[in-house]
């Protein structure tokens, strides 16, 4: 279970670097990178896709976090169930970023769908 909570940690730490590594990309100059960013320019469809992913990510990283910790915590757990549920959220969040970012409306969804019933396969086995 320690794996998958590190590789959803690692999901997370890509969801927070793809919008900065977007925009790098796509910007003129290195010097408007090190500056205070005060007058950033509009950020492209992309880098505001990336951002919303991660918004995303900020709000269901700490449910399937405390899922992972619990099962590593909590006596008789169904660890197989557990894991289960937690390599369904990491391949599903990995999904949604890269659908998110592109532009996919309806697999993105199931995408989401998909990591939201890990999270609740995780949940399930602690009962």
């Amino acid at each position: 279970m320690l794996f998958w909570i590190l590789a959803g940690l690692g999901v997370f730490l890509a969801n927070v670097l793809l919008p900065a590594i977007i925009y790098f990309t796509q910007s003129e100059t290195l010097t408007s990178h090190v500056g205070s960013r005060d007058d950033d320019p509009e950020p492209s469809v992309w880098v505001a896709r990336a951002r919303r992913s991660l918004a995303n990510m900020h709000e269901n990283l700490p449910f399937f976090l405390t899922l992972g910790v619990l099962a590593l915590v909590v006596e008789n757990v169904d660890m197989g169930q557990a894991i289960l549920g937690a390599q369904m959220f990491v391949f599903a969040r990995v999904a949604f970023m890269v659908l998110y970012v592109t532009g996919v409306p309806w697999l993105r969804t199931i995408s989401y769908l998909i990591g939201l019933v890990g999270c609740f396969k995780m949940a399930l086995a602690l009962i």
